[in-house]
């Protein structure tokens, strides 16, 4: 179940609007620029496939984006929890380098979830706005927009990347230690799971 929660940015003591519906989701995010869009789960392609055959399972919906949005590469990033003795270190390096509050200043930020799930934070108009995405999801961050991304101490997703340049795109930090002031993957993960439409 996707999720939107949007608080101040002052703190998570006051929820301006919380829903799961992706009606709901795209029209709360489009004012800020942000896409929201779902696509078909292609649920034949397994959560721990190579990037050619995640491609190619969504190569109609790859194809018609990058023609609408001028996407020059299209790559597969994947996490998931292994038996090698190095995971708890490079699951924990992966999270930390995404956790600060940053800015993409040449490129958007566009990931479609083939697998899992991971929250992006984004900081617009005096407002938090984390957007649960799991399977399913496609979202994207336009350039220059304060954000920050969890994907929880035990990682888990396969995503497909969207860039502009092919050279990807560089985080800019913004120094602010706002991403700790607010629930992180995990807490919203696990009160999300217990909901009974979840």
């Amino acid at each position: 179940m996707t999720l939107l929660t949007t608080w101040p940015d002052s703190g998570p003591h006051t929820v301006i609007r919380r829903t799961s519906d992706p009606a709901e989701i795209a029209a709360a995010l489009a004012p800020l620029g942000v896409r929201h869009q779902q696509w078909p789960v292609r649920e034949e392609v397994p959560a721990d496939a190579d990037a050619d055959t995640v491609l190619a399972a969504y190569r109609d919906e790859i194809d018609a984006l990058s023609e609408e949005g001028g996407f020059v590469t299209v790559d597969v990033v994947a996490l998931h929890p292994s038996d090698d003795p190095d995971w708890p270190q490079r699951a924990r390096a992966a999270r930390e380098k995404f956790l600060t509050e940053h800015t993409h200043d040449d490129d958007d930020e566009v990931r479609f979830f083939v697998a899992g799930a991971g929250i992006f934070y984004l900081h617009v108009g005096g407002e938090v706005h984390a957007v649960y995405c799991e399977k399913g999801d496609l979202l994207g961050v336009p350039k220059g927009t304060r954000h920050w991304f969890d994907m929880g101490t035990e990682p888990s997703f396969t995503a497909i990347r969207f860039f502009h340049e092919e050279d990807g795109w560089i985080g800019t930090f913004t120094g602010s230690d706002i991403s700790s002031r607010f629930p992180d993957f995990d807490t919203i993960h696990a009160t999300r799971a217990a909901e009974p439409d979840a």
